[in-house]
């Protein structure tokens, strides 16, 4: 399952698609594994005059017969500006093993330190931004987890009726395929991210919105 993780980015769902500065929005996921809820994760993103500064926590406890048999802790820090990422720091405890992601923009490049090297990316960099819909027009994302800069390809789907807090609302449904990874994501018709879903060694991971 650990897999996947990376890639999922969450939370209380306040309809706001395109924020002015000073604006904040949050999403609140529950997190479910074969439909037993295994964790959470938020996402919070600020507009702050030209910078978007996002905040992602996440923490998933799989347990069987009573004990911990997966743990899961992330935390990533971003700045983003003119839709491209210009700042990250993330820290993952990953089961025991402990991973490490800076990121910074210098001149034309955004600088990427993770797993005691170093690497230069050109270009508008863009992460897994799943609160931004336009990050489906990348053909290559950052995995904030490791480091990688990753070849991305995203398929439009039907669109869909899905459940929401209860209620049944229409949806886009688009699959993106990065390496031996699949992962579907919603969107309603104003674009805003209502879901997640995605198959993982350990079963069907899917977020839900509290």
């Amino acid at each position: 399952m650990k897999s996947v993780l990376y890639f999922l980015p969450c939370a209380l769902f306040l309809g706001l698609a395109h924020a002015s500065a000073g604006t904040v929005q949050e999403w609140r996921f529950d997190v479910l594994l074969d439909d037993k809820n295994i964790g959470h994760h938020h996402f919070r993103v600020e507009d702050a005059g030209e910078r978007r500064l996002v905040s992602s926590d996440a923490q998933f406890d799989v347990k069987f017969l009573f004990f911990s048999a997966y743990r899961y802790q992330h935390q990533n820090r971003e700045i983003w500006s003119g839709g491209c990422l210009t700042t990250l720091a993330s820290r993952t405890n990953d089961n025991g093993q402990s991973l490490r992601v800076e990121a910074q923009q210098s001149q034309q490049s955004l600088v990427v330190e993770a797993s005691g090297q170093r690497r230069q990316l050109s270009g508008c960099v863009k992460s897994f931004a799943y609160w931004d819909p336009s990050f489906l027009d990348a053909d290559k994302l950052l995995n904030a987890q490791t480091g990688e800069h990753l070849d991305v390809s995203v398929q439009k789907l039907d669109l869909e009726r899905i459940q929401v807090r209860g209620e049944t609302m229409q949806a886009h449904r688009y699959r993106l395929s990065a390496g031996d990874m699949t992962i579907d994501v919603w969107y309603s018709p104003q674009r805003q991210w209502v879901a997640l879903e995605s198959r993982t060694g350990g079963g069907r991971l899917r977020y839900r919105i509290q």
